[in-house]
């Protein structure tokens, strides 16, 4: 086989999912901006892919912790832009009511708000990875991903 990874054979299919998963971004605490960010410090793999039966996509989250404080700088970018980088699970942040209660030591610390952030990240990159291995198997697609990615 050429030097081709299993990921490459798939780019159409992740566009795809990219446009159904839009609207579970949309209802997440991340931004667009936000999630692509996240996606580019993600790498999918495929758990046991010598074995039918158990093999899965996985999302390999490693580096998101690079990009933390990163996510920051967007949402503070977008503020200042009169954007809003608020989703539907997702404080303000940085506004005069939590600049107060960071004063009073009552705002969530850094390390806090690091953790939800990879969490919810982990979390969200995951339900892509299901979400693109349930759009692989209705095309028929799977068995040959996933054989690919053995070689």
């Amino acid at each position: 086989m050429s030097d081709t990874s299993w990921t490459d054979t798939i780019v159409g299919e992740r566009m795809a999912v990219d446009q159904e998963f839009s609207s579970r971004v949309r209802n997440s605490r991340f931004s667009n901006q936000e999630w692509s960010l996240i996606m580019t410090a993600t790498e999918f793999e495929i758990e046991h892919p010598d074995d039918p039966d158990q093999a899965r996509i996985v999302a390999n989250t490693e580096k998101v912790e690079q990009i933390l404080p990163e996510l920051e700088n967007v949402r503070q970018q977008t503020g200042a832009m009169g954007g809003t980088a608020e989703g539907p699970d997702r404080s303000s942040g940085g506004g005069v009511v939590d600049t107060i209660k960071g004063a009073l030591g009552m705002g969530e610390d850094d390390e806090d708000a690091y953790e939800a952030e990879r969490e919810a990240a982990e979390t969200l990159t995951q339900e892509y990875a299901d979400e693109l291995q349930s759009h692989l198997e209705s095309k028929g697609r799977w068995e040959t991903v996933r054989e690919a990615a053995t070689e």
